[in-house]
């Protein structure tokens, strides 16, 4: 174990599980500190109450113990700026457990001010991309605060090591978590993800249990669900005309995607640290959402705008993934973003059908589609077909003078030719 620091009050992200649980013994035990627990709802679906409980039976006095509602913020300041981007990781992942570390972080060191603690804790592994994303979190908002890091310190060995140090301490042990859970669960508003055991093998088909937020596509209703959803500066503000708020709209899309099988992903990703992981992903409100938004920004970003920002994305979906939401370049990439999104205002028409989500319809006052620009009817607009011309004769030329160097060199011509 490493040395030490001396601390007096700790902030531990605390969910009320076994793990986290025995973590909040473990810095009494260790450390003798002070430990002030934080448990952050996400909409993760979870009943938060028995996590006070747990901490007052543990010996937590209930002035330190914090619980707080998150997912309004959690949608409106992370997931909302994020989806402005189209933010998706290596073609795929929509980062639904990366954009939640930095508000939990966040709202650690705001309550280790709060509270005069001279710490922080986290219970993520020394082999996953969490504890990268909690500690630069950490140290971007308080630069001196102590980080433990659990998992990387104690010299527990095995499952049964920890569950011994259980019982030693009187942590109530939920039957089923004497033996190995077949898998393990992240979730919150815009995602769950599950990883590890029954999934370790990327050539096995993930097992239909472990989806929890979608039905199968097959087991899909077999008549398509239409509805509209309007945009205002990017973010989404209301479905079928009726306003919502970011949480509760997000909900909304999560409950259509569930009924029609939308979200599902079965992905191995190259994680910060350097290995490969197989995770399986659900985000049924954050898939329609993807596609309604480059919907609407069809028609009012003109091609220059969208370009870049699809040049921007992956940059700005590794930042995020690998935790550098606080980071500078992250938030002068935001600042490009949301100025692009000015006029992404209007309405999208959405089919979801068996897990496929299509946008069928788009309407927006800052519409720059143009009908009687591309119609191949006679349109009023004056538009010259023979001006096309020179304008590929411009950008042929250095084709053309590399074309005549070969020819008169004799070099061959590339083999696809």
């Amino acid at each position: 174990m490493p040395a030490q620091k001396s601390v007096k009050k700790v902030v531990l992200a605390y969910s009320g599980g076994l793990d986290t649980s025995i973590i909040l013994k473990w810095l009494q035990t260790e450390y003798g500190a002070e430990v002030v627990t934080f448990t952050a709802d996400l909409g993760q679906g979870e009943e938060l109450e028995p996590a006070r409980k747990k901490a007052l039976l543990l010996g937590i006095k209930p002035e330190n113990i914090f619980i707080e509602d998150l997912r309004e913020e959690f949608v409106r300041d992370y997931v909302f700026p994020m989806f402005r981007a189209n933010t998706v990781y290596e073609g795929q992942y929509l980062l639904g457990t990366s954009i939640a570390r930095p508000l939990i972080a966040k709202a650690q060191i705001d309550i280790a001010r709060k509270v005069g603690a001279d710490a922080v804790c986290h219970g993520a592994t020394g082999k996953g991309n969490d504890q990268v994303r909690f500690e630069l979190g950490y140290y971007a908002l308080e630069p001196d605060i102590t980080v433990i890091a659990p998992w990387r310190e104690w010299e527990f060995k095995s499952r049964e090591a920890l569950l011994a140090f259980a019982e030693q301490h009187q942590i109530p042990i939920a039957k089923d978590k004497r033996g190995d859970a077949p898998f393990s669960v992240d979730a919150n508003l815009l995602h769950s993800s599950s990883e590890g055991k029954v999934l370790e093998d990327p050539s096995v088909e993930a097992p239909e249990f472990v989806h929890m937020r979608t039905i199968a596509p097959e087991d899909a209703p077999n008549t398509p669900a239409i509805f509209t959803m309007d945009f205002e500066k990017g973010d989404p503000v209301a479905i079928e005309g009726v306003a919502m708020s970011p949480a509760t709209l997000l909900a909304k899309l999560n409950e259509l995607g569930h009924d029609n099988g939308v979200g599902r992903l079965d992905l191995v990703e190259n994680r910060f640290v350097g290995m490969k992981s197989r995770g399986v992903y659900e985000t049924p409100g954050g898939t329609i959402l993807l596609a309604a938004h480059r919907g609407i920004e069809s028609i009012t970003l003109d091609r220059g705008s969208m370009h870049l920002k699809d040049e921007l994305m992956p940059r700005y979906a590794s930042l995020i993934y690998n935790g550098f939401w606080f980071s500078p370049e992250r938030e002068m990439l935001q600042a490009a973003i949301d100025h692009s999104q000015a006029l992404v205002t209007g309405q999208v028409r959405v089919k979801l059908y068996r897990g496929n989500v299509s946008v069928i319809g788009r309407t927006s006052p800052y519409s720059l589609y143009d009908q009687e620009l591309v119609t191949f009817e006679e349109g009023r607009v004056a538009y010259d077909q023979r001006d096309a011309a020179g304008f590929i004769k411009l950008n042929a030329l250095r084709l053309r003078v590399a074309a005549k160097r070969a020819r008169r060199d004799g070099a061959r011509p590339p083999r696809s030719l």
